[in-house]
C-alpha cells in the first residue's frame, strides 16, 4: 500500500476499483473452471465475490474462453481480468470484449511488437495492463544471462517492458508483478524493481506456492515481508486449491498485519494440559458459525483464566473456558459465567449483541 506508486483504475460494471496511489490494498483470485464452462466459471466468481473477492482474473486460452470472459463482465459486479499467455490476438480481443485489464507475460507474448499493438487496443478500450513477469517464463535472452542474479533477470524483464509501455507507446495504466515459488527470490525481486521504479504499482504473490498448507506457509511469509515493507498494491495467495480459500486467506493475512479487516479474526490458545474441555472443537464450531459474517469482530476463545482476558484484552467479546464453567467476558472485563454446554450458544449470543 504504497503512497508512491500511481494510481491505476479497472472499470467495473457497478463500481471502479483503484491499484495503488495509497489506496487499500485489494484482493484477487483466479477462477479454475474450465475456460468454456459459462455457468460454472460464473457462480464460482460469485462465491469469491461473496467471500471478499474485489478482481477476478480468468484464462483466456482459446475462442471458447473468450465467449465465458464476456459473460463473466456481465455477470459479475468486480473488474475482470483476461489472462493471456502465448496469443496477443486473444489480449486484443479481450480488451475489445470488456476486460478491465489484461495480464500479458514478456516471456511468451511475442515481443515488444505484439506488445504494441496490444496497448493500441487497451489505449481504446480505457483497459488497464499487467506485465506479469514468471520464473519459468523468462525471455530467453534473459534468462540465459550469467552475469544477474535470477531475481536481477525477473527485474529486468519487467523493467525492459515498462519502460517500452511509457516511453514508447506512452501508457502508464499498468501494473507490474514478479513471481517465483522461491520465497526469497521472490522478495528480492520486487525489493529490486520497487527500488527502481517505485512508482509503478504491485501484484504480488507467491506462483505455484502449492497445496492449501503449504502454500498458506509459503505466501504468508513471502508477502508479509513486501507488505512490511510497504511493497504491494494487490495481492493474490496462489493455492492448489478452491479460489475462495484463496480470498480468505488474503484477507486473514491484510487483518493480521492491520491493513485491512473483512470478518472475525478469531484469538485462540494453542491448548495444553491446563485445558480441560475440548477447545479444538469448540473453536472449529465457532469458526464455522462465523464464517458469513463479515464485521471485523475480535473474538477470544481461550482454554484456560492463565491467558483468558488478560492475554486477550482487546477482544470484542471471548471466554475463557475452565471445567464446568467458563468466563465470558469483552475487553478484559469479565460479562458473566457460563456452562461448559453453553459455551458456543452464550459466544455466539454476545457476538449478535454487538
Amino acid at each position: 500500500m504504497s503512497t508512491k506508486t500511481n494510481k491505476v483504475v479497472l472499470h467495473g460494471p457497478k463500481s471502479d476499483v483503484i491499484i495503488g496511489g495509497g489506496q487499500p490494498v485489494v484482493v484477487q483470485t483466479m477462477l479454475n473452471m474450465k475456460p468454456g464452462d459459462i455457468t460454472g466459471n460464473i457462480e464460482q466468481a460469485k462465491r469469491c465475490v461473496d467471500n471478499g473477492c474485489e478482481v477476478i482474473r480468468f484464462s483466456v486460452p482459446n475462442e471458447e474462453a473468450l465467449v465465458t470472459l464476456e459473460s463473466l463482465v456481465k455477470k459479475i459486479d468486480i473488474p475482470v481480468v483476461a489472462d493471456i499467455h502465448f496469443d496477443s490476438k486473444m489480449a486484443i480481443e479481450s480488451a475489445k470484449r470488456g476486460a478491465a485489464k489484461i495480464r500479458i507475460n514478456p516471456g511468451n507474448i511475442g515481443g515488444l511488437e505484439k506488445t504494441a499493438e496490444v496497448v493500441d487496443v487497451c489505449k481504446r478500450n480505457n483497459c488497464a495492463i499487467r506485465i506479469g513477469v514468471n520464473a519459468g517464463s523468462l525471455d530467453k535472452k534473459i534468462a540465459e544471462r550469467q552475469d544477474i542474479s535470477f531475481p536481477e533477470k525477473l527485474c529486468t524483464s519487467a523493467m525492459e517492458y515498462i519502460i517500452f509501455l511509457r516511453d514508447e507507446c506512452n501508457f502508464s495504466n499498468v501494473v507490474v508483478s514478479l513471481k517465483a515459488h522461491d520465497v526469497n527470490a521472490c522478495v528480492e525481486a520486487n525489493r529490486l524493481f520497487a527500488n527502481k521504479m517505485p512508482s509503478v504499482p504491485f501484484h504480488i504473490g507467491i506462483t505455484e506456492a502449492g497445496s492449501a498448507f503449504q502454500g498458506l506457509i509459503k505466501s504468508g511469509a513471502g508477502l508479509g515481508i513486501l507488505l512490511s515493507e510497504g511493497i504491494g498494491d494487490t495481492i493474490r495467495i496462489s493455492l492448489t486449491d478452491d479460489p475462495e480459500l484463496e480470498v480468505r486467506a488474503a484477507w486473514t493475512l491484510l487483518s493480521s498485519l492491520n491493513l485491512r479487516r473483512r470478518g472475525p479474526e478469531i484469538i485462540s490458545c494453542p491448548t495444553c494440559a491446563r485445558t480441560q474441555v475440548d477447545l479444538i472443537s469448540i473453536v472449529r464450531e465457532i469458526e464455522g458459525e462465523l464464517s458469513k459474517i463479515t464485521k471485523p469482530v475480535k473474538v477470544a476463545i481461550m482454554g484456560c483464566v492463565v491467558n483468558g482476558p488478560g492475554e486477550a484484552a482487546d477482544a470484542d467479546v471471548g471466554v475463557a473456558c475452565g471445567k464446568g464453567s467458563t468466563v465470558l467476558f469483552s475487553h478484559g472485563k469479565i460479562i458473566r459465567k457460563v456452562n461448559e454446554s453453553e459455551i458456543v450458544f452464550s459466544l455466539l449470543e454476545e457476538i449478535d449483541n454487538l
